[in-house]
């Protein structure tokens, strides 16, 4: 059956199945009424139990779209009426329903239900019946006996009929991308932050309204502030905190204190009656049988043991694999997911009062840990910085034997971070921990405004703001408990977990209403596996099903057609950090590849069809980021010597690096006056 094109969201709903036969059940080959009698018995003195355990998926073609919960007492006629919004950009031919049954060694296929996707491309409400086939990889789709099938309703919206398509955002009336968990926060202040520091004379000059110049923000140095001023509260989660970082290092905008540790400052504060809360993912490979520091280095035993004994609570928390999993993913979850949040959360003066008793809430979030190897500024140094603000945070882990004492280069870092005030910065607390997990709200209500606007809403400098996570319920607190609850709060169901990807929900929202150009800056870019080439691989089997890719080359392919100019600017790293060499290293790469492969084949076929003169990097463009940096006598002298033949010595002498870019970032001009 041919395939076509599903470009914009399908509103899907499984309902339930009738007359399933679980093939792996030990009565699943009875004749009809004494297979119900038999599985009846089964599930009542528990033989066969484990695999009487029924989930339904969606997928259009092989890729899969969604699932739902797994159900336990009703194997025969499960019932689900689960709804889901699913935003598409996939070429098939059917839209799959597959009922799958779970047991302790794995799952197996149950039926299968196919609806053409020629029956739902009209934009009509579909509402039927499907036959469930014996197998998903059988041609024939043969019914099986029985009478088995599945109740489902679909409804797919083109994106061609989405009035916002390339439009932007029309109006301050915007609310916000829809189906998500955090709804839009008006009167919001942000202040925006370039790496960890930016010195003074920053170049070049950015001229703004008003006849003004842009004027830098400097995010440590207002963390360190923040935190130094707080009177009631200070939260912070991460995926490393080290406590032996200095957060003001430049010398020519001292700040009374700033020489202090991170670790003193908070120990300092938790004194001074100030309830310090620290949150930080517990490495599991940070053991002694693997290495004391851990494969991530993130400090976190350190850490901990630092905080002992003192009036700062710190709590290492691991990511546990849910009860869904097999052996294998639960040691995968365990040791290789990780808690990425950099979160700090403190009670601050009111902006136009000071010294007022009413304090408010303020939010720091982005890309930016603190720990080590994150201190840079936009000079991003490799040698210059050695003897002073990076001798003792020296950070080079793409070499194996780099040292402080063998001499540069230091890895650059390159990242992004941010400063909320106003109704948002409440959801970063609410997220962090609940409404008065963290501390009682009632014992602050005389101290601490509640969520309220910051700014009026003809401010030039009020922003609307909306908050997007990657993260499921194991991982995250106050989720809803039911599908329904999950699905009216914007969240999806997946095995047996509530998930929130809103971050991928809102990526593909401003793409889709983006009007003539989108850059982005990514520590990773890979995804939309479902429509790569089966070039040594089967794309079916690839877990990076993100339609971010995707959607970014049939934006410019719209375009192309359209005849109208738009372009895809994307700064990635050279190489992800780490030894480059390494399987893991090169896997990353090599899945990027395809990636761009893909991507580059959509644009170069859009071009051809149209018959224009043109190279697919006119609109799409990859970036990677160096230094190089002459030597200066004042320089820092190693007392080492790197190894001879090597690529660290290398770097060396040719005085250049890479600039490692840990920013996850995209901006779209979806204004019409852009």
């Amino acid at each position: 059956m041919a395939k076509i094109l599903l470009h914009g969201s399908l509103h899907v709903t499984i309902f339930e199945a009738q007359e399933i036969s679980n093939s792996s059940r030990p009565s699943s080959q009875a004749p009809g009424f004494l297979r119900k009698l038999a599985e009846t018995i089964e599930d009542t003195v528990g033989v066969g139990k484990d695999s009487s355990k029924i989930y339904a998926t969606i997928g259009l073609d092989k890729a899969r779209v969604g699932r739902t919960r797994t159900l336990t007492d009703e194997t025969a006629s499960p019932r689900w009426y689960e709804s889901f919004h699913v935003y598409c950009a996939h070429l098939a031919s059917d839209v799959v329903f597959t009922i799958r049954a779970k047991s302790t060694i794995g799952a197996s296929t149950v039926g299968v239900g196919y609806l053409p996707v020629r029956d739902i491309f009209g934009g009509q409400e579909v509402d039927r019946w499907l036959p469930l086939c014996d197998d998903d990889d059988d041609k024939d789709r043969k019914p099986l006996e029985g009478g088995s099938k599945v109740h489902v309703k679909l409804q797919y919206f083109d994106i061609s009929k989405d009035h916002s398509w390339g439009h932007g955002v029309r109006s301050g009336k915007y609310p916000g991308v829809p189906y998500t968990f955090f709804s839009q926060r008006q009167g919001c202040k942000v202040t925006l932050y370039q790496d960890a520091h930016v010195p003074d004379g920053f170049f070049p000059r950015i001229p703004l309204d008003g006849g003004r110049c842009y004027e830098p923000h400097r995010c440590w140095e207002d963390i360190f502030d923040a935190i130094s001023s707080a009177k009631h509260l200070i939260y912070i989660t991460g995926w490393s905190v080290y406590t032996e970082i200095t957060l003001v290092r430049d010398g020519s905008r001292p700040k009374p204190g700033g020489g202090v540790t991170l670790g003193g400052l908070l120990k300092k504060k938790a004194s001074e009656g100030v309830r310090v809360l620290m949150l930080i993912w517990d490495d599991r490979t940070s053991v002694g049988v693997l290495k004391k520091d851990g494969l991530m280095a993130t400090h976190d035993e350190e850490t901990m043991n630092y905080f002992q004994g003192t009036d700062v609570h710190c709590v290492l928390c691991p990511r546990n694999p849910d009860d869904s999993g097999s052996i294998v993913q639960d040691l995968q979850i365990s040791t290789m997911f990780t808690h990425h949040q950099k979160i700090v959360v403190v009670d601050h003066d009111m902006p136009a009062t000071p010294g007022r008793m009413k304090r408010l809430i303020v939010s720091f979030v982005g890309g930016l840990d603190l720990c080590d190897g994150r201190y840079d500024t936009p000079v991003h140094s490799l040698f210059g910085t050695l003897g002073t603000v990076h001798h003792d945070d020296f950070h080079q882990p793409n070499f194996a034997t780099a040292a402080i004492a063998k001499g540069g280069p230091r890895e650059p870092w390159h990242d992004i971070h941010c400063r909320l005030e106003g109704p948002v910065a409440w959801d970063r607390w609410r997220k962090q921990g609940g409404k008065d997990i963290l501390i009682q709200l009632r014992d602050l209500a005389d101290k601490i405004i509640p969520p309220s606007p910051v700014t009026f809403p003809e401010d030039g400098e009020a922003w609307n703001v909306q908050l997007f996570r990657s993260i499921d319920g194991g991982a995250a607190f106050g989720f809803p408990d039911t599908p329904d609850d999950a699905t009216r709060a914007g969240l999806v169901s997946g095995k047996d977990q509530i998930i929130d990807r809103s971050i991928q929900d809102a990526y593909i929202h401003a793409i889709r209403r983006a009007r003539s150009f989108i850059y982005i800056e990514n520590q990773y870019f890979l995804g939309s596996s479902y429509c790569r080439k089966p070039d040594g691989i089967r794309p079916e089997d690839i877990g990076a099903m993100h339609l971010i890719p995707k959607e970014l080359s049939m934006k410019v392919v719209s375009k192309i057609e359209a005849g109208e100019r738009f372009a895809v600017y994307v700064v990635v790293p050279m190489w992800p950090e780490g030894i480059p060499e390494s399987g893991s290293v090169q896997a990353i790469l090599d899945w990027q590849r395809r990636t761009m492969e893909m991507m580059y084949t959509d644009i170069a076929q859009a071009i051809q069809a149209k018959g224009i003169d043109a190279n697919p990097k006119d609109h799409l463009t990859f970036f990677c980021l160096g230094n190089r940096e002459a030597k200066k006598p004042s320089e820092y002298v190693p007392t080492e010597e790197a190894e001879p033949d090597t690529d660290y010595i290398k770097a060396q002498q040719n005085r250049r690096f890479m600039i490692y870019v840990h920013t996850k970032m995209m901006i779209g001009n979806n204004n019409p006056s852009s």
